[in-house]
């Protein structure tokens, strides 16, 4: 198993991360502050240099890239802050690439290119308040009529709420009981019926929207049926590209405080001598670092592994639970390493520490995917019904 990037993927690798450093670091607690999304110039200058929509199909004005080309990219733009790297992120591994699988050719006509020239976001809504880790227990339902399909209900934690164009709503059709009843339709923002509850409040990913998706006899045209009723298979092998995301904002987030970590116990004394003559330090600075490298390994595995189509689930699952409990025991240490200045605003832990406490939470929780993963080894499901 080859492990080395190629002479191209480390130029970008080194170019992004320049870019991250110049046109982010600066702006990243300010945008943190005010809980916005990065400016129209920072995104604009991603869009130059072909940075979102890196892995969609040339054909649609993507770049035509593998995955862990994105992945690398997205992780150097995030250990200066996820906000850096939401947009590749969402024109990435995000609900665009559901529509680049099994959408319609005039689907991926008439949205990719959008996504591609960053004219438009769009957002998943999955999640209810009875039907998040039990997915299959959603109740938004889509029922057909005449030239389309008419959808009611309500999705809640809705990252990119109010602020994305279009949003993939997975959703019941005609009532049908359990899995083979979902599939999803694509909503776009200005549907009569469609509306926004209020914006959330975290206390980390400030800047990312979220917002509950609310839908009002909301008449969607057959046009927007991206999957049909039972294809929910079909759209978690979709959404395992998104965990994998979901594990590299952690994994940049976590290497992120160790830069941060390991300058400062260079530059910080005690005792006439920088503390990282400190044994202590030094152990745990080899524990951070022994984290972060082993979360790398298998998020780019996870990431290889797709190259013939997605990551299975046993990779992303194991890559998003190392990854995101290894973001909160780095962000922790680098506090620890700080002391009482990591603790302020000054310095960019305690905000990396607050960011590292949301990723566990989305995409599906640490313990569903030690369940999924417990499966694979087991060879078999089991029913958390019973």
């Amino acid at each position: 198993m080859d492990f080395q990037l190629s002479e191209e993927q480390r130029l970008l690798q080194q170019t992004v991360r320049e870019f991250a450093d110049r046109e982010c670091k600066p702006l990243a607690a300010q945008w943190d502050r005010d809980a916005r999304v990065p400016d129209d110039d920072v995104v604009r200058k991603m869009l130059g240099m072909g940075l979102v929509g890196m892995c969609l199909p040339q054909q649609y004005g993507g770049g035509g890239q593998d995955l862990l080309t994105a992945i690398i990219c997205i992780e150097q733009l995030a250990r200066i802050s996820p906000l850096c790297a939401a947009p590749v992120f969402e024109s990435n591994v995000g609900p665009v690439r559901v529509i680049e699988h099994f959408g319609t050719p005039e689907q991926r006509q008439r949205f990719i290119p959008r996504v591609c020239r960053g004219e438009m976001q769009i957002s998943v809504g999955m999640t209810e308040a009875e039907a998040g880790s039990a997915l299959t227990d959603l109740r938004t339902r889509a029922v057909k009529v005449d030239g389309g399909w008419r959808l009611s209900g309500r999705k809640v934690f809705c990252t990119g709420g109010g602020h994305s164009e279009a949003y993939m709503v997975y959703c019941r059709f005609n009532d049908v009981a359990g899995a083979k009843g979902i599939g999803a339709l694509v909503v776009e923002k200005g549907t009569p019926g469609f509306s926004f509850g209020k914006q959330e409040q975290f206390m980390g990913m400030r800047g990312f929207p979220s917002c509950d998706l609310i839908f009002e006899d909301c008449l969607i045209p057959d046009e927007n049926l991206v999957v049909a009723a039972g294809g929910f298979g079909s759209l978690m092998q979709c959404f395992d590209v998104e965990r994998c995301g979901n594990a590299t904002m952690a994994l940049g987030i976590a290497t992120g405080a160790l830069e941060v970590a390991a300058a400062y116990a260079m530059e910080r004394q005690t005792f006439k001598k920088p503390i990282a003559e400190r044994q202590a330090i030094q152990m745990m600075i080899a524990d951070m670092a022994t984290r972060v490298d082993a979360a790398r390994l298998l998020v780019y595995r996870a990431a290889v592994g797709s190259q013939s189509g997605f990551p299975s689930i046993r990779e992303s699952s194991m890559a998003k639970v190392f990854a995101n409990e290894t973001a909160k025991a780095v962000t922790d240490m680098a506090m620890e390493i700080l002391g009482g200045y990591g603790y302020t605003a000054e310095f960019p832990i305690e905000r990396m520490l607050r960011d590292s406490r949301g990723w566990p939470l989305a995409g599906g929780t640490l313990q569903i995917q030690k369940i999924l993963i417990a499966a694979t080894v087991f060879g078999r499901t089991f029913d958390q019904r019973k």
